[in-house]
């Protein structure tokens, strides 16, 4: 295992045999709004404009250098996804139940054969999807890139041949990764209650301590900072999903004020990457379609997903 930094990239000259050195710092200025659900008066969402009004974008299949060293095109599917209660469990389940060796290269028929217990942190016992070895990944899930059924995660393909969204098909870490909702109960002055849930980036730090060991981590390298729109458009439907409906409306309402002004605090792999381009960045502005996303309960106090 390699040392477990605490300030972001290895040091050293950047290099295509190290992309980590190309990643930005993990502590920089950030900006934060809070806001009230239009919806649920005892939910307060503190979201980092920062992190979504960025240019990140997922560069899987296109790119990505993968958390394990020499095995990019599993991208961050190296390791089995925690699930993070029954109905996750059961949402997978119901899928896994549509793939078929044709779909799926690594098929494999009944829960127990796809999933496997283990712990996170080395505490409580909790189930998660399995891998192709025992240990060494990577996720059962993921086909190769060759495949014919079709390369990448056998539930997302299937998603697409359904006409539905991933998240509906998906482990919920796995749609969630890279935004991190954390979810708590908080008492005010006045003793009155609000649920605070808390939207941000998914860095290094979620993962744990061994965050700081993986090879590479998309959210701080510039190289997947290009994407075309901002990230709170990217992955409209996820935030749907996590927030509700009314409530990333009015997250969009505000994005959009904020980045018609002066970012004070903008990504720094955003700024990376618009530096490093050859050309004018394309302008990031926001869709005029809303975003919308499958029925799914949001807001909901639960453990922040995790992956082993």
């Amino acid at each position: 295992m390699g040392t477990k930094a605490t300030s972001g990239p290895d040091n050293g000259k950047a290099s295509k045999d190290n992309p980590r050195s190309r990643e930005v710092p993990l502590d920089f200025p950030r900006e934060f709004v809070e806001f009230f659900d239009p919806d649920n008066a005892e939910h307060l969402i503190r979201a980092d404009l920062t992190w979504l009004t960025s240019s990140w974008t997922c560069i899987f299949g296109r790119g990505c250098h993968g958390i394990v060293a020499g095995r990019g095109d599993e991208g961050c599917c190296s390791h089995g996804a925690f699930f993070t209660d029954a109905d996750d469990e059961k949402r997978v389940r119901a899928a896994a139940k549509l793939l078929t060796p044709e779909t799926w290269q690594h098929f494999r028929k009944g829960f127990k054969n796809y999933t496997e217990m283990d712990s996170i942190d080395g505490d409580a016992p909790a189930r998660r999807t399995a891998t192709r070895s025992a240990g060494s990944g990577p996720c059962v899930f993921l086909n190769d890139a060759d495949f014919p059924g079709g390369g990448g995660c056998a539930l997302h393909g299937q998603a697409l041949r359904d006409g539905k969204h991933p998240l509906e098909y998906k482990p919920d870490v796995c749609w969630q990764l890279p935004v991190r909702r954390e979810q708590e109960w908080t008492k005010r002055p006045d003793g009155t209650k609000v649920l605070l849930s808390v939207i941000g980036e998914f860095d290094r730090r979620g993962w744990g301590e061994g965050g700081h060991d993986l090879h590479w981590w998309c959210t701080s390298s510039p190289e997947a900072h290009v994407g075309t729109q901002p990230m709170y458009e990217e992955y409209g439907p996820e935030l749907v999903a996590l927030i509700g409906q009314k409530a990333y409306d009015k997250l969009v309402e505000l994005c959009k004020a904020r980045m018609d002004g002066a970012m004070i605090a903008p990504h720094p792999a955003t700024v990376a990457a618009e530096a490093a381009s050859s050309r004018s960045p394309a302008p990031r502005t926001a869709s005029t379609t809303p975003q919308k996303a499958p029925a799914r309960k949001a807001a909901t106090a639960r453990k922040t997903s995790r992956r082993s």
